[in-house]
């Protein structure tokens, strides 16, 4: 239930109370003495989605837009009346006044805003380059992106151009923020005792995830940004939700910081895709789900420029994410292919080493099998590079050529040019 509490103008008292009444709202009502333009002041409860179709009414019996109106949350509200109020008005969503001031609250102050972006890619960094994905859920409690994306979205859907350009560029210069200070973060630690001597970040776990972006993204920003358009207009969960969004911009943006810092831009560029992605995702999902519960400007002529803003921004941004996810079905595809390519390399040497030729003559295969293969050896066609070790007993013979069979073996499996390297072990066993 919400608690409105409304002043009265000087000369509306009757046609306000006339709109309650015929409301059948239970209400209260004060004379009003400290100011000369206002004559009471009525309160009175509603269901969240009742707030907004009665203050249109409220308006239209008198109440101007600069008129001095309040809208708390009570704990209880004891009346014969609200049951039928929840039936007249039954629904979860809140009214447009609520989403304005939610929005507007929490899109910080700047200094706010930039203090806790820092110090959450500080965190972020920290935790990409110990893999330590915990430290990274950690960072997303205090990171500030959630409330631009949002505040963003409401400004569109209520024709409030301040709303959106606060919004966009919180959110744009947020992150152009967070990959630099990743960036310097990098360049600082690099090469100290902080890191092992010639670390490769592409090799670090939590940093390859962001690396390889996929179609599986694009479906966590777009789960991210419903999730928050849901707890604005519900009212729950939003801290969650707030470190569901962070964490789809956050690290991604941080990995991409890292890979400036090490000179690998391929890494900079992928992690910046992922970015790029999730946030127009994000930004689509909210929007539309902002649009479609029904939120609307408050005067009637701006419902038209709203409406035209909302189709032209979902153009834009469904636009973007088609191009984008050009290159997601592209990393989709070439990481399944070379996951492909990697899965029959293993089963076919390991088949080839069961065999009778091979299993009589005591080789045993290494379990770690050295395959490198990336997906961009796959796009331009190189060479499946593959490596591992053979044991054998000292005084048995080695069948000849291994190398040579195996490579035509590999090369027929995977219909992919092979360069394979065999290292022999011997193996020596003390009498029983």
């Amino acid at each position: 239930m919400r608690l409105v509490q409304v002043l009265i103008p000087v000369g509306k008292r009757e046609p306000v109370l006339a709109v309650l009444d015929d409301e059948k709202i239970d209400y209260a009502v004060w004379d009003e003495t400290g100011r000369g333009d206002f004559e009471a002041l009525v309160q009175f409860p509603i269901p969240p989605i009742g707030v907004e179709p009665v203050m249109a009414r409220l308006r239209e019996a008198g109440i101007g837009e600069n008129t001095y109106t309040i809208v708390i949350s009570p704990e209880t509200v004891v009346s014969q009346r609200i049951e039928a109020l929840k039936k007249r008005y039954s629904g979860l969503r809140i009214s447009r006044e609520e989403l304005i001031a939610r929005a507007e609250d929490l899109a910080p102050a700047t200094s706010t805003f930039t203090a806790f972006l820092v110090l959450s890619t500080i965190i972020a960094t920290g935790g990409l380059l110990l893999d330590s994905a915990a430290t990274i859920i950690g960072a997303m409690v205090v990171a500030p992106l959630m409330g631009p994306a949002i505040s963003a979205s409401v400004g569109t859907v209520i024709n409030d151009r301040e709303l959106v350009s606060r919004g966009i560029k919180l959110q744009v210069g947020g992150l152009l923020l967070a990959i630099l200070v990743a960036a310097v973060i990098g360049g600082i630690v690099q090469g100290t005792l902080l890191l092992p001597p010639q670390l490769d970040i592409r090799e670090i776990g939590q940093v390859a995830e962001r690396i390889s972006p996929n179609f599986l993204s694009l479906f966590l920003a777009l789960g991210s940004g419903l999730a928050g358009a849901i707890s604005i207009m519900r009212g729950s969960g939003s801290t969650l939700v707030g470190v569901a969004i962070a964490v789809a911009l956050v690290p991604p943006a941080a990995t991409s910081g890292l890979g400036i810092a090490w000179g690998l831009y391929g890494v900079a560029t992928a992690a910046g895709v992922l970015v790029l992605v999730n946030l127009l995702a994000i930004n689509a999902s909210a929007l539309i789900l902002f649009w479609l519960s029904g939120f609307r400007p408050a005067e009637e002529k701006a419902v038209g420029r709203a409406r035209a803003s909302v189709i032209s921004r979902a153009a834009i941004l469904a636009l973007a994410i088609a191009v984008l996810s050009i290159v997601l079905a592209l990393v989709t595809y070439t990481s399944f292919q070379t996951a492909l390519v990697e899965q029959q390399v293993e089963q076919e040497l390991r088949d080839m080493f069961e065999e009778p030729e091979y299993a009589e003559a005591g080789l045993i295969i290494s379990d770690r099998i050295e395959i490198d293969y990336e997906p961009a050896d796959f796009l331009f066609d190189n060479p499946v590079v593959v490596g591992f070790f053979v044991g054998y007993q000292a005084g048995d013979e080695i069948p000849p050529d291994i190398a040579r069979i195996a490579d035509d073996r590999l090369k027929k499996a995977t219909g992919k040019d092979v360069e394979v390297t065999i290292g022999f072990a011997i193996a020596q066993q003390t009498a029983r």
